[in-house]
């Protein structure tokens, strides 16, 4: 059997006539996406490692149980499960989301950045450091889509389907996101190039 054939609905129901391999085959499908989803929310590299390990135990048993809908795509559903658990910490610690670097992981890390002199990326650093800061202020589900599209690199579909609203409702708050953006931009003077 090819793994990289099988697809996700296959693997699921051969987990469930047994096939511990097919469960492992599927974790390691979608454990990155899944991973990088809850470690931009969280920022914090051990409690992303327990909620991703709270969100496969919640697989695991609601594919035990016979709850899962196999007409659903298996990765948007473990996305939501995971976004549902990483709002839940948030809920519970009463902090907000932030688009920040840790000392150890930077989005901006892995994005492709042709070879600049010293000055060209220190203007860079400066630019996404500010540009951080002003999404930081954005209200928050203006600030949750431009985190889950650009940072988490996901389409308007996947996050109208992850937040449960319209994609005219995602791309409306896109919208209203670049406005206030904008906005503070002209209030704050920053600049973002020079």
């Amino acid at each position: 059997m090819n793994v990289k054939t099988v697809t996700d609905r296959q693997l699921i129901l051969n987990y469930l006539d047994g096939d511990e391999k097919s469960f492992e085959v599927l974790l390691n499908r979608h454990k990155q996406r899944i991973y990088t989803q809850i470690y931009l929310f969280v920022k914090d590299h051990d409690l992303a490692e327990d909620i991703f390990q709270e969100v496969f135990i919640k697989i695991i048993d609601t594919l035990r149980k016979g709850k899962y809908n196999h007409e659903g795509k298996f990765l948007q559903w473990a996305m939501r499960i995971s976004y549902n658990l990483c709002v839940d910490h948030f809920r519970r610690s009463k902090r907000r989301t932030k688009v920040s670097p840790s000392e150890t992981f930077d989005i901006f890390d892995v994005l492709e950045v042709k070879d600049d002199n010293m000055e060209t990326q220190m203007i860079k650093n400066q630019t996404y450091a500010r540009v951080r800061q002003l999404v930081d202020l954005l209200p928050e589900e203006q600030r949750e889509v431009v985190i889950l599209r650009h940072y988490a690199d996901m389409s308007f579909k996947e996050i109208a389907a992850l937040t449960r609203v319209s994609i005219n409702t995602a791309l409306g708050r896109m919208r209203y996101a670049l406005i206030n953006i904008r906005k503070l931009i002209e209030e704050n003077h920053v600049q973002l190039q020079s």
